[in-house]
């Protein structure tokens, strides 16, 4: 990918950025924060760690939002100091970006931003394909994480699905998980489950590196380097009738944004659990 743009100097902006050129997910990364001059200060010190860490990836900081204009993707992130935007500031950030740059693709990387991406869609009309939450594929990994820890194996040995709406509407998609392409349902008995299903709500919200990470994933598979699904917040399709919320879901991610909602195998109690997160 040629460009991407991260709106936010915080701590969030800062590792997204790094993880970026990190795994050369883009050829030029931009933090844009308009705090003094913490945007330049963060972009130079990810620079310097270029000849230690052997990336190419340009990374330029600013405080004028008039820079993004040529990303192809533009990532919300944290404000300079670690703060998060305000709800209402967020939606208005949201209008100034899609002002600057109406043709970039919309991640929205806090764990906070769920709410962002619903109105973001219901507000300011934003396709609900061009703009996603990549909080959902963190907590997905930190699930895949404890569930491996359960069981001592590697955390790439285990496929785990996480729906719904964290922390008191999560879908843990159990019957349909696998380690090491064996069921894992046969591994771990049920009450372990519910336990495990707890232990992961409780990890709500998720860390800064793990937010990051997912970020420069989402990037990938925007870009195409990656066809791996994530799980990420999507807005409701309002079309269908039926009035819903923004829920993590699993998608595949492309050039233009969302190309596919995956349906994933659920147990009816699985299915009846995620409509009911989903209800407003």
């Amino acid at each position: 990918m040629r460009e991407v743009a991260i709106v936010g100097a915080g701590e969030l902006g800062g590792l997204t950025a790094h993880a970026l050129a990190r795994r050369h997910a883009a050829e030029v990364v931009r933090i844009v924060d308009d705090v003094g001059r913490v945007a330049e200060g963060k972009a130079l010190d990810i620079s310097q760690a270029a000849s230690v860490e052997r990336f190419s990836t340009t990374v330029v900081g600013a405080a004028e939002l008039s820079v993004i204009s040529s990303a192809s993707v533009v990532v919300i992130a944290d404000r300079a100091g670690g703060l998060d935007w305000p709800e209402e500031e967020g939606v208005s950030l949201l209008r100034r970006v899609r002002a600057v740059a109406p043709r970039a693709l919309l991640l929205c990387a806090g764990s906070s931003h769920r709410e962002l991406v619903e109105r973001g869609v219901r507000e300011l009309r934003i396709a609900r394909t061009r703009i996603v939450g990549s909080a959902g594929e963190a907590l997905a990994a930190a699930a895949i994480a404890v569930v491996a820890l359960e069981l001592d194996v590697s955390p790439r040995d285990v496929g785990l699905a996480v729906l719904g709406v964290p922390p008191r509407h999560l879908v843990i998609v159990w019957e349909a998980a696998t380690v090491a392409g064996y069921s894992l349902t046969g591994m771990i008995r049920d009450p372990v489950r519910r336990l495990l299903t707890q232990r992961i709500g409780a990890l709500w919200p998720v860390g800064p590196y793990a937010l990051a990470s997912a970020a420069c994933s989402a990037v990938e598979a925007i870009s195409g380097a990656s066809r791996r699904p994530l799980t990420c917040f999507v807005a409701p399709d309002d079309g269908s009738g039926k009035r819903t919320r923004t829920a993590a879901l699993p998608v595949r991610l492309g050039p233009g944004g969302i190309e596919e909602i995956i349906a994933p195998p659920l147990s009816a109690a699985e299915r009846v659990a995620l409509d009911n997160a989903m209800l407003l």
